[in-house]
C-alpha cells in the first residue's frame, strides 16, 4: 500500500469511521445511479453513503479501531456512515431495501460493537429517539402525578372529615 492515493483513501475512510457513531455495510449490486441518488437523499443529513473498496476498508477499520466488518466485506460494498440518529438511518435503509430488493444490508457497527443484518432491522423497528424520550417523559409525569395525588389524598380526606364534623356540631348546636 505504498501508493499515496490508496493511503489517502484509507485515511479518509478511517476518519469517517472515527467521526460516525454507526456504520451500515450494504451491497449495492444491481442498483442504478438514480437509485443510489435516491438512497442518499433518503438518508438525508443523518448519514453519508459511500462506495468503498473492501481491502482499503478493512485497513481503515483496523486503523480506526472498528471491528466486526471483516466477514461482510465481500462483493461490491458501500457504507452508510451515520453521524445522526442511527435509528432513522436504519429505517431509511430498511425502507429503501424493501422498495429496491437489490440493496442488501450486510451488517454494521454501532458505537464500536458489530451488528448483524437482523440487528440492524431490529434497530430500524425502534421508534426514533425523540419519540422514546417523549414516552419516557410522559411515564415520569404520570408517576409524579400519581405521587402528588397520593400525598394530597389523605390530608384532603382528613379536611373533609373535619369539615363534616364541624357541620354536624353546628347543626346540633
Amino acid at each position: 500500500m505504498a501508493r499515496p492515493d490508496k493511503a489517502a483513501a484509507v485515511a479518509e475512510v478511517a476518519d469517517k469511521f472515527r467521526e460516525s457513531n454507526a456504520a451500515v455495510l450494504t451491497e449495492y449490486r444491481g442498483l442504478t445511479v438514480k437509485q443510489l441518488k435516491e438512497l442518499r437523499r433518503a438518508l438525508g443529513g443523518n448519514a453519508t453513503y459511500a462506495v468503498v473498496k473492501n481491502t482499503l476498508t478493512q485497513i481503515a477499520a483496523k486503523e480506526a479501531g472498528v471491528e466486526g466488518l471483516d466477514a461482510d466485506l465481500k462483493g461490491p460494498s458501500a457504507i452508510a456512515f451515520v453521524t445522526g440518529d442511527p435509528v432513522e438511518s436504519a429505517k431509511a435503509l430498511r425502507d429503501f431495501a424493501k422498495a429496491n430488493p437489490a440493496l442488501i444490508i450486510k451488517g454494521g457497527v454501532l458505537d464500536g460493537r458489530g451488528l448483524t443484518a437482523a440487528e440492524i432491522t431490529k434497530l430500524a423497528d425502534l421508534e426514533s429517539r425523540e419519540v422514546l424520550l417523549a414516552k419516557a417523559a410522559g411515564a415520569m409525569k404520570a408517576k409524579i402525578s400519581q405521587a402528588a395525588y397520593a400525598f394530597t389524598a389523605k390530608p384532603a380526606q382528613v379536611a373533609r372529615v373535619i369539615d363534616a364534623l364541624r357541620q354536624k356540631q353546628e347543626a346540633a348546636a
